[in-house]
């Protein structure tokens, strides 16, 4: 750790995370992939070489989204965004709870039954830029399965915490949580 940044290089791209508060207990390292397009292209190629053949890549709104589209765009073709509220042009959605890390207050994510016929009977690959809790991982499972998908796989880019003890997840490298 450097000052209030940690240094690290993922997928061959080197970056300073700001160091962010969560509590008087804990910080954490700030990923941040929206707007990084090169870290974006090269996390999604080293990931894809890690993970199983997939019909279609879901992850939950908002980090992870570019991560999603750069996977389906260099692999299967089709991903599917869980969102945070249900927009007018959702219909029939479904939702579950999710409490994440990064965020103060219990939040929702919502498919909607367009996403069902894309899930329905497919192989999915659940993204997400960081699975630290597993709590955001949980939710997108629960979705998928009451749509019918069959899970082959769960990726993200980085492993927070004790998740990179965890064998049921791809990722490419850890990142440490920070104790006070």
């Amino acid at each position: 750790m450097s000052g209030k940044y940690y240094e690290m290089t993922i997928a061959g791209c080197k970056r300073q995370l700001p160091i962010c508060p969560i509590n008087e207990h804990l910080d954490i390292a700030g990923f941040i992939m929206l707007g990084d397009v090169e870290l974006t292209e090269k996390t999604a190629a080293a990931l894809l070489k890690k993970c199983p053949e997939h019909d279609v890549v879901v992850t939950a709104e908002t980090k992870g989204i570019p991560l999603c589209y750069e996977m389906a765009r260099q692999g299967c073709g089709k991903y599917v965004v869980a969102r945070k509220s249900v927009k007018a042009y959702m219909r029939n959605p479904i939702s579950v709870e999710v409490k994440s890390i990064t965020t103060d207050h219990i939040q929702k994510l919502f498919l909607s039954e367009e996403d069902e016929k894309v899930l329905r009977g497919k192989r999915v690959l659940i993204v997400d830029d960081v699975i630290s809790t597993g709590e955001s991982l949980a939710a997108m499972e629960k979705l998928v399965g009451m749509y019918g998908g069959n899970i082959v796989g769960r990726a993200a880019v980085l492993a927070e915490g004790d998740a990179k003890d965890r064998s049921d997840i791809i990722y490419l490298e850890p990142l440490p949580l920070f104790f006070k």
